[in-house]
């Protein structure tokens, strides 16, 4: 039998968890406050059920405290408004779990089965995001308590996911959480540097060591300091770069081109849209390096697979494109459209999507025919061609536009996702009308050059 202690200012709410866990045969102590949970924290408390919005000391707050007196229970926070960062900084400081509330009898007694060997009931003698992390779907919710947990970690993460989930979101998350956050956060996209300068981005030169080195330069690895250096696009490193990162992150020491050994203190996070293990099986990915960037992985999971965190997120994107002006809000159908689009841009996409009817949209109201999304599955472009460099063509078309809309019009950026050099992206643009000089609600999304 466990002693939980239930921490809640809504009182029916403290009682009914009480009856419950009375019911399910352990020891139930209530509080109606952070200040008097305090006070009641001792040996005899098993596990901590915490409520997170309370006047006066509220729940992280009284977390932090319940975690600085040492040796202290399991707390699981209870919280009907989740968020990322409540659910991050929950972890952080030590919860057991955070979990969103109503609970029910059945997870109550799965909760208490899994508390750790400590407190556990048959045991001891008495049987124990921006918006890129915006969503409380259980995806999600798995990836917010995986960033609380391993924000002050100093493993290698790898972050997963298609692009446009928001891998750099996820990588700033766990910097801001962590005790490096007064230190920079430096970004490197490896797909996005020459091969020939990508030595140089990262580890830095000195003076001279080849043409055009007109001073030193520290490199990513020293810029970060003792804060945190985000790799992204690992998969698309070459090979022979690999195995001097990985001498960085065994060694802690990198040797800047032309120069002598130094050693550094950045953590190190990593994130590809691409499937490194097979490309461990084909060749193209140092196995050892992979398992040493394999510590902690985080998979962040598509749009189309989180669809209730849809509409939050169109909403985020709502209030951060209004510019000051008036919110416009979204109809019901236009809601129904977002909810039951393809996605294949992702967050991004969404983010694209809502921004262009935003600008385009005049009045207060959002409907179905101001929101410009990709519904017809590619398949249904080539099945009605006719001949085979018509079906080409077609596809080739699709392709652009959507990796121009999931890249947000930046042309180098889908010119690499592509994998097709810059020239020859704006050669085809051109063939299939998708320039400045095009027409119509795509040319308005994409029509802009790079940032």
């Amino acid at each position: 039998m466990a002693t939980i202690l239930i921490v809640d200012d809504d009182a029916a709410l403290r009682d009914g968890l009480a009856e419950t866990v009375t019911d399910l045969g352990h020891r139930a102590q209530t509080a109606a406050s952070g200040r008097e949970a305090i006070g009641m924290v001792s040996a005899d408390v098993d596990a901590i059920l915490l409520d997170l919005r309370m006047p006066g000391i509220d729940g992280i707050e009284t977390l932090r405290r319940i975690q600085d007196g040492g040796d202290a229970p399991p707390v699981i926070v209870l919280t009907a408004y989740a968020s990322p960062e409540n659910t991050i900084e929950a972890m952080r400081l030590g919860a057991f779990d955070h979990l969103v509330k109503p609970i029910g009898r059945d997870a109550l007694r799965e909760l208490i089965e899994r508390l750790p060997p400590r407190v556990h009931p048959q045991q001891d003698g008495r049987g124990t995001e921006d918006g890129g992390l915006i969503g409380t779907s259980e995806a999600m919710r798995r990836v917010q308590k995986t960033i609380g947990l391993a924000a002050d970690s100093e493993a290698t993460v790898l972050i997963r996911g298609e692009t446009g989930t928001g891998k750099e979101l996820v990588a700033r998350a766990l910097h801001v959480h962590s005790r490096r956050s007064a230190n920079p956060f430096i970004a490197v996209n490896c797909a996005a540097i020459p091969q020939d300068l990508l030595e140089s981005e990262m580890f830095g030169h000195v003076k001279g060591s080849f043409t055009g080195a007109t001073s030193d330069r520290s490199g990513a690895f020293r810029d970060a300091g003792a804060g945190t250096l985000f790799l992204d696009e690992i998969g698309d490193m070459p090979l022979a770069m690999q195995a001097k990162i990985l001498r960085a992150l065994q060694e802690r020491i990198i040797t800047p081109v032309g120069g002598k050994p130094v050693r550094v203190a950045a953590r190190v996070v990593v994130a590809t849209h691409r499937d490194l293990a097979s490309q461990v099986a084909s060749g193209a990915f140092r196995e050892d390096l992979y398992y040493r960037l394999n510590v902690i992985p985080i998979e962040l999971p598509p749009l189309r697979e989180r669809s209730e965190d849809i509409l939050p997120l169109a909403h985020h994107f709502l209030a951060q494109s209004s510019d000051g002006r008036s919110r416009p809000r979204l109809s019901e159908a236009a809601g129904d459209k977002l909810v039951h689009a393809p996605w294949p841009g992702n967050v991004r996409e969404l983010r694209n999507v809502i921004e262009r009817a935003c600008v385009l949209t005049r009045g207060g109201l959002i409907d179905a025919d101001d929101i410009d999304v990709t519904t017809a599955p590619i398949d249904a472009e080539i099945e009605t061609a006719s001949d085979l460099p018509t079906a080409v063509a077609r596809l080739e078309e699709r392709l652009i536009r959507r990796a121009l809309v999931d890249c947000g019009g930046n042309r180098t950026e889908a010119a690499r996702q592509l994998n097709i050099n810059r020239q020859l992206l704006y050669t085809k643009m051109q063939r299939y009308g998708l320039g400045e000089e095009a027409s119509g609600n795509l040319t308005r999304a994409v029509g802009k050059d790079d940032a």
